[in-house]
């Protein structure tokens, strides 16, 4: 065997020994994972996870979950936890205290000082009979067979395995809390999820030029008008109501074909009936008639009335694409 095909062999044995054990922790998930979450659910305080090592490195993800799904988090290490910050916890935080094998000297340090303040402590943990499993209020039990490494030593298995319980209790309290994608968007402001949630046309519109024609207009002052907007086209209004549209494709395709332009007018070349998206609509709505149509620019209206374009630069802009 060369060593591309080792490669490939260690990388397949690694993905099917984790995707194993990961399938068999909804065996794992019981009566007391339910508890667990109704806890946090009813909770009026936050979630303080905390672990040492790559449980640690966990840890932070599973903060960072909860904190986007709308549970206040916060990561605490459990190594700095007992020199000094502990008094992150407050009185009604619940603590996760996630290790693998929850018998390490941190954890045993940890865990009786999280008891002694009267908070809850959830622990997450391969080993339910260990130091963490017996002292926890409630288990959330990531058993996992061997880990990926072949030396069974680096933690690989246990530590996704830590990663899929966070998601499913995230997810669980997401769904309790009525998580919705306007949330999300709340959540996400900055990000381009989020913006695909609340950026509307009307938010695009608003940054650009909003050229327009009537129907008698001269093709000459129609070139002017579109090379003036930068936007490569413009809208053909009649009574305030979109009746064709003009690209900078057709006045090409017409001085291919005509040599005296001067008596033509925007009704000559228009094309009638341009698709169109409400003003209110989604910006990602914009972006797939795009995609659809072949386009590269939108016309949007309000109450039937022209309200401006879409190009998709601004989609591009704003990392929706």
């Amino acid at each position: 065997m060369n060593h591309l095909n080792k490669i490939i062999v260690v990388a397949k044995k690694t993905i099917e020994t984790e995707g194993n054990a990961i399938l068999n922790l909804s065996n794992l998930v019981d009566e007391g994972f339910a508890e667990a979450v109704d806890y946090i659910f009813q909770s009026e305080g936050r979630v303080i996870v905390t672990g040492i090592g790559k449980s640690a490195n966990i840890a932070t993800k599973i903060v960072a979950t909860l904190n986007s799904t709308g549970t206040p988090a916060i990561f605490m290490h459990a190594a700095d936890a007992i020199h000094g910050d502990l008094g992150i916890i407050q009185e009604n935080d619940t603590v996760i205290c996630i290790s693998k094998s929850g018998n390490t000297p941190e954890i045993k340090v940890l865990v009786p000082l999280i008891k002694g303040s009267g908070n809850k402590l959830i622990g997450l943990t391969s080993n339910k009979e260990s130091f963490l499993g017996q002292q926890s209020d409630y288990v959330l039990h990531a058993y996992v067979e061997k880990e990926a490494c072949p030396n069974n030593l680096a933690p690989t298995t246990s530590t996704t395995a830590q990663l899929v319980i966070g998601d499913a209790l995230a997810m669980c309290l997401l769904d309790l809390r009525g998580f919705s994608s306007r949330d999300f968007a709340r959540f996400h402001p900055g990000g381009s999820l989020g913006k695909k949630l609340y950026l509307r046309v009307s938010d695009l519109t608003s940054l650009n030029e909003k050229p327009q024609v009537s129907p008698d207009t001269n093709v000459k002052r129609v070139i002017v008008e579109i090379s003036e907007k930068l936007l490569g086209v413009t809208a053909v209004v009649e009574d305030n109501q979109i009746v064709g549209i003009i690209t900078d494709g057709d006045l090409r395709r017409m001085l291919t074909k005509v040599d005296n332009i001067g008596h033509l007018t925007a009704k000559d070349i228009m094309t009638q009936n341009p698709k169109k998206i409400d003003n209110d609509a989604m910006a990602v709505k914009a972006l797939e008639m795009m995609d659809q149509f072949g386009i590269t620019q939108i016309l949007a209206e309000k109450d039937g009335k022209y309200s401006g374009v879409v190009h998709i630069h601004n989609l591009s802009k704003e990392g929706i694409i």
